[in-house]
């Protein structure tokens, strides 16, 4: 009898693990392999953790739980489970833990996230979880680390990081993009996919961003490419997942986002289509776009999945430091129709959204104001465009009713920083306003860029100055430093346009 039984087990034990997969279409199926790793039963996050929306006194911060430790065939499949949220200041080891448990669910992908308040300013904290499931015994998941803001009262130096541009098809290869139409769109061949022997781990420029120790990340939108490659593009809620669970599977993601916390815009490929606004019957709906980047991305607590739960507005100012004040526009959800004629009734950012912003704008007595936008500007753009504040028949007007704003209400020291474009630039528009471009993250996604005076750009009689235009081309990102004023020098903001090995290829210091 106890060899039967022996035999019993051995043959359950070699019995194949069923993982669930889903393909790029959306359909799901089993992919079947030998394992001996029961824990595979217990939940995982195998997108590790991200701390997102810190201010002075609060963070968000969230997980999500997975079947597996990694992708399986494209996607990294979900699961239910609770996470334990365990916080304490990093400097107190010993002090009293403040725990958060929370559940996960299909509903919202599986991610649970949590909001911490009534945290100290200017104090680095430890997050440490606990994931399992209802059933079973919690087990040690990811930890993160992450500094509260500064605030209003305190002259501290502060360093981030800006990037866009972040296209996974093109780094890892894929042979579904159209070439001619790339060269069409771009001027410009498409660049040959990442090579490296670390291509597994993903974007370099994320280690590089990650040795700089920087306060906080902002991603300003086209995180991921829903239309890229254009055949299949992600149409469905399951297939818009995936693009997000790709991307942030990838060990760099996991390394940097568990020491430097977030800040988040979207903008056209993250949000429907290129260029895309909200009119078409075409998929992803803008509900379905809205739906997924408020669960995918921290900015709110509860993420809004419901006609009965309150949409948290995407649009927001945060006071970094008494130097340092820094907007998010939002410039997908709010605006008119692109192809509409320009002129007052036209809007990237909605009536309310810039009654708003020009009101804190005034109110704010920072000694530096910086606005980061998924689009820019100033410029120049290519002129074939009719997407953005530099577009001729776009939405040129608000852009030069802006302008007119800044200098008539004679806001100071406002700057002005840009994603979308897939070139590094530091452009002056004639009212005096400067705007740094922080070009595309991935080598593969960048291109050269429009020259004042080109007659295929948005500025075509050569009006708006160009103290840098970035050329080569290549990945990387902006590095911006605020420095609290000294005895012997003022205060200072510092921008430098960095490749993705992190070197300096361009750096411009403003003082008040």
């Amino acid at each position: 009898m106890r060899i039967l039984l022996t035999a019993c087990l051995l043959s359950c034990l070699l019995l194949p693990t069923t993982v669930i997969a889903q393909d790029a279409a959306g359909t799901y199926y089993p992919s079947r392999r030998f394992s001996f790793d029961f824990t595979l039963r217990t939940p995982r996050a195998a997108q590790g953790i991200m701390v997102g929306e810190v201010t002075p006194t609060s963070a968000l911060i969230q997980v999500r739980l997975t079947r597996t430790r990694g992708p399986v065939r494209g996607d990294v499949p979900g699961t239910d489970g609770v996470a334990e949220f365990i916080l304490r200041p990093a400097d107190s080891p010993d002090a009293a833990p403040i725990v958060q448990l929370a559940h996960a669910s299909d509903r919202r992908d599986f991610i649970v996230r949590v909001k911490y308040q009534l945290l100290t300013p200017g104090t680095r904290y430890v997050c440490q979880t606990r994931i399992g499931t209802k059933h079973n015994n919690l087990r040690a998941g990811p930890t993160a680390s992450f500094r509260t803001l500064p605030g209003p009262n305190a002259a501290s130096r502060i360093h981030f990081v800006v990037v866009t541009g972040m296209n996974y098809a093109k780094f890892h290869g894929d042979n579904r993009i159209d070439r001619k139409i790339h060269l069409a769109h771009n001027n410009t061949e498409l660049p040959e996919p990442y090579t490296g022997s670390d291509k597994k781990l993903g974007y370099p420029a994320l280690e590089s961003i990650l040795r700089l120790k920087p306060d906080f990340f902002v991603g300003t939108g086209d995180n991921v490419y829903y239309d890229t490659p254009k055949e299949p593009r992600a149409e469905t809620i399951a297939e818009m997942r995936q693009k997000w669970h790709e991307q942030f599977v990838q060990q760099r993601y996991q390394d940097l986002f568990a020491a430097v916390p977030t800040y988040w815009e979207v903008d056209d490929h993250d949000y429907r289509i290129d260029d895309g606004d909200n009119t078409g019957d075409h998929r992803p709906s803008p509900a379905e776009a809205q739906r997924v980047m408020l669960e995918q991305l921290p900015y709110s607590h509860f993420p809004y999945t419901a006609a009965n739960e309150p949409k948290p507005l995407t649009y927001r100012t945060h006071r970094i430091s008494k130097d340092l004040q820094v907007w998010f526009v939002e410039g997908r959800i709010y605006r008119s129709p692109n192809l509409s004629e320009d002129g007052p009734d036209k809007s990237i950012w909605g009536m309310e959204q810039k009654a708003w912003l020009k009101r804190t704008l005034k109110e704010s007595d920072a000694t530096f104001k910086l606005l980061i936008s998924a689009t820019p500007m100033v410029g120049p753009d290519d002129i074939r465009k009719t997407d953005n504040h530099t577009n001729h028949g776009g939405f040129r007007h608000e852009g030069d009713e802006f302008f007119a704003f800044v200098k008539g209400e004679k806001i100071s020291n406002l700057y002005l920083v840009c994603g979308d474009r897939h070139w590094q630039y530091h452009a002056i528009h004639p009212s005096g306003i400067e705007e740094f471009s922080t070009g595309a993250l991935v080598d593969a996604n960048s291109r050269p860029g429009r020259k004042a005076g080109d007659p295929l750009s948005t500025d075509p009689d050569g009006l708006i100055q160009q103290p840098y235009l970035q050329n080569p081309p290549s990945g990387g990102f902006l590095h911006v430093i605020s420095e609290p004023a000294t005895l012997a020098e003022p205060a200072q903001l510092v921008f430098e346009h960095r490749d993705e090995k992190g070197v300096v290829l361009n750096r411009h210091v403003k003082t008040p």
